[in-house]
């Protein structure tokens, strides 16, 4: 029904953006459907026409057929997981490498600005946005205004789903602007961000590289805690065994050895100086774990999105957050001037290389954990980051020259076996509610046809 009169026998059904609607909120009346989103990393990625039709063009009846909903399911699953894969990899180089320089930075070349070195890192983010569009750009063969335009339309589309956590918008809710939420929902979010961020760079010269590690990717416990009430999520057996063999692995990689692994050149860091520093980034690792959840809560696109879309958000979001971080967050930099607490300096030389490369470190890690959380889930996500625990021990072994302990080794495999059953539950998870969506849209579409046929 309602096939296209220009259509021509042996055309194939399913369209170029097919798979991007699939799984969402079936087509009624005069609403709009939001403007399909092809994957970022494709040079068909605007080819859609600027306002979408007031009807489709083929009907999804026509296209669910081809598959069954299950094969639909591990299909839409995969693809979200080819996605997720390409940017956990992304992550934990990028936290990898930002974690060693800027340890090296404040321990050995004394440059000790938590404040200051925390406002470049996030304030960095805000680059996230031109650099993503100058990428597109780049793909894409349209005239600049039309480009533009289409984008524009995509992220003020996405936006709106945030907003009502709906993926079909009614035309009353789409007319009002998403920008007086998004700037809201950025200050909060980016308010628990700096906080839990500014007691990494606290204790960054106070502990040691392994134990900073560790300890702040505790958040994964945390982020499961606030995911009950926050997200509604059911708490299920396999995920939270995942998460206790996590946290034991973390535990017994910082403390099984008993002797910390230090930065070459720098103070060992010890004793009280060494708790202390434990203490301040166990409190960032509570508020990190709530960072993750209100940013899945309230600044991720609702379930059933194409994963190139929800990309595409998610670095625009943290662009907000890295623009908020820019144009507020340097008012404290004069008070703590003033007060002698941290003087306002700008490295030079060979110390401002090493930041740059840490500060755009931060920003490729903030990007890819964000599409990560978007893509999957803030409990995964953070169990993912936790792999960064074995990988730090291994380049503090290359850089100092003392081997893994028995401990590291450990606590390490037992992070990998918990990542790995957190992301077979979770990949269950996805295709189980997927292959649910499926079968709805495919019992409406019946009742779509039965209705249009009397």
């Amino acid at each position: 029904m309602f096939r296209s009169a220009e259509a021509r026998p042996g055309q194939p059904l399913l369209g170029a953006h097919d798979d991007d609607d699939r799984g969402r909120k079936v087509y009624r009346g005069n609403r709009r459907p939001s403007p399909p989103a092809a994957s970022p990393l494709s040079p068909s990625y605007f080819t859609s026409d600027d306002v979408p039709p007031d009807r489709p063009t083929f009907s999804r009846r026509s296209t669910m057929r081809s598959r069954s909903p299950g094969t639909n399911a591990r299909i839409a699953a995969r693809k979200r997981y080819t996605y997720a894969a390409f940017f956990l990899v992304a992550t934990l180089v990028s936290f990898t490498v930002q974690t060693e320089l800027a340890s090296y930075v404040q321990n050995e070349l004394g440059w000790n600005k938590a404040y200051c070195m925390l406002y470049l890192t996030h304030g960095s983010w805000s680059l996230l946005f031109p650099l993503q569009l100058l990428f597109l750009r780049l793909r894409s063969r349209e005239p600049w205004p039309q480009f533009w335009r289409r984008h524009k339309l995509l992220v003020r589309s996405t936006a709106q789903m945030v907003q009502w956590q709906d993926l079909d918008i009614p035309p009353s809710m789409a007319s009002r602007s998403p920008w007086p939420y998004l700037v809201r929902t950025t200050a909060y979010i980016t308010t628990a961000l700096t906080v839990a961020g500014l007691s990494w760079y606290l204790a960054v010269s106070m502990t040691t590289p392994s134990d900073l590690t560790a300890i702040y990717n505790c958040s994964a416990f945390f982020a499961y805690a606030f995911s009950v009430p926050l997200l509604k999520e059911r708490l299920r057996l396999g995920k939270s065994a995942a998460v206790a063999v996590a946290i034991v692995g973390v535990l017994v990689v910082a403390y099984g050895d008993g002797t910390p692994s230090a930065v070459p050149g720098a103070p060992d860091p010890s004793g009280n100086r060494r708790l202390l520093g434990n203490l301040i980034i166990g409190v960032g690792s509570v508020l990190y774990g709530l960072y993750e959840v209100l940013y899945k809560r309230y600044g991720c696109p609702p379930e059933g999105i194409s994963p190139g879309r929800g990309v595409i958000f998610a670095n625009t979001f943290a662009s907000l957050i890295g623009t908020f971080t820019l144009l507020v967050l340097w008012l404290p930099l004069p008070v703590l001037h003033v007060l002698g607490l941290e003087t306002f300096e700008l490295p030079t030389g060979r110390t401002a290389w090493l930041l740059f490369v840490s500060v755009i470190m931060n920003m490729i890690f903030a990007g890819s954990f964000l599409v990560l959380i978007s893509l999957t889930s803030p409990v995964l996500s953070s169990v993912a980051a936790l792999l960064t625990i074995f990988i730090v021990a291994i380049v503090d072994w290359m850089l100092t020259g003392q081997p893994l302990g028995g401990a590291a080794i450990v606590g390490g495999l037992l992070i990998t076996a918990a990542f790995g059953m957190l992301s077979w539950s979770t990949w269950r998870e996805m295709a189980e509610e997927e292959k649910k969506r499926r079968e709805v849209d495919l019992v409406e579409e019946d009742d779509e046809s039965d209705i249009d046929d009397e």
